[in-house]
């Protein structure tokens, strides 16, 4: 029976043990209902042979008690008999197969164990209803986890496709331009805030003062970004507009520079310098973009560990194994 205690509690067992004995007429007929229910030999025969041999020293309350506390501490052996107990005391009806002066009372008894039963039941209910629930929650909580995966690996394929692209592209220009789409596209795939390449102008009319390639956001940190395919190392020359961008606006921001070809030792060590002064930079390759993107690593774990070297450790250009 669906929701029957796995033990009987105690005062669901006093009150069985009270009225098995009701429902029973005979002594004859309360061995046979135990028969019934599934109990097994070994603790119906002292019983049974108690009945047999001494009939007037047989208590039917007595061997109830006994009875029901022996199945109601075997656990899964005598789940069976301890269900089909249950599921004949709720179902029985025919209150006039008792003692005229028994039936009241067993009526009684009947109806509390029913209540008894319904409630565990409406319990049990619940918690499988509430189980149900969290594990649907669950499941659909690792479904979209499952899904957002395979979306960002999906982006991110795109983009790495993007990316080596731009290999075969033989015009610097147009080149250089969809170098800063397709890494503000990997921005994004990452859920870092992204702003475009921008241009600041003057207010007093002259015009364009600053080109920025992009503006990306992590841990409440800002970061310039500038982007160069150039065959040529980027040297100090190359750097110093955008550390002087960082210092313009008094260490708030971060930098990252990202090129097709190396820097030179004077472009490193001016970065180093620049620490000094609050312009915390890193300089990256678009070889390690690709590497990173090949070996399927994190880009915001990637870029944390670059800017913590180059403020921690003063190494604006580390590579990131």
């Amino acid at each position: 029976m669906k929701g029957t205690p796995y033990h009987y509690p105690p005062e669901l067992l006093k009150v069985l043990i009270d009225v098995i004995p009701k429902l029973c007429k005979s002594k004859n007929d309360l061995i046979l209902f135990f028969k019934g229910a599934g109990v097994s030999k070994q603790i119906l025969k002292p019983h049974e042979d108690l009945l047999k041999n001494n009939r007037n020293e047989f208590n039917k309350y007595h061997a109830s008690r006994e009875i029901l506390s022996a199945i109601n501490e075997q656990g899964d052996k005598s789940l069976a008999a301890r269900r089909e107990v249950i599921k004949r005391v709720t179902e029985f009806e025919d209150f006039s197969v008792c003692w005229p002066n028994d039936q009241a009372a067993a009526r009684g008894l009947v109806v509390q164990v029913r209540d008894m039963v319904n409630v565990k039941d409406a319990f049990t209910r619940m918690k499988i209803e509430k189980d149900e629930e969290k594990r649907k929650r669950i499941q659909q909580q690792q479904q979209t986890i499952v899904y957002e995966k395979e979306k960002r690996r999906n982006q991110i394929q795109a983009v790495k496709k993007e990316l080596f692209s731009l290999f075969k592209e033989e015009n610097a220009q147009k080149r250089g331009k969809a170098l800063e789409n397709v890494l503000n596209n990997l921005f994004v795939c990452y859920d870092m805030s992204v702003r475009e390449a921008f241009t600041i102008k003057g207010k007093c009319g002259e015009g364009i003062i600053e080109q920025i390639d992009g503006l990306v956001e992590l841990e409440g940190h800002l970061y310039l970004v500038e982007m160069k395919w150039w065959n040529s190392p980027i040297g100090t020359a190359e750097i110093s507009p955008h550390l002087v961008r960082l210092f313009n606006r008094g260490g708030q921001t971060r930098g990252l520079f990202i090129s097709y070809s190396n820097y030179t030792q004077p472009a490193i060590t001016t970065c180093r310098d620049a620490l000094s002064g609050g312009a915390a930079i890193t300089l990256s390759t678009v070889k390690e973009i690709v590497k990173l993107l090949e070996d399927e690593k994190d880009l915001k774990v990637w870029l944390k560990t670059k800017i913590n070297a180059a403020i921690i450790d003063k190494e604006p250009h580390i590579i990131v194994e």
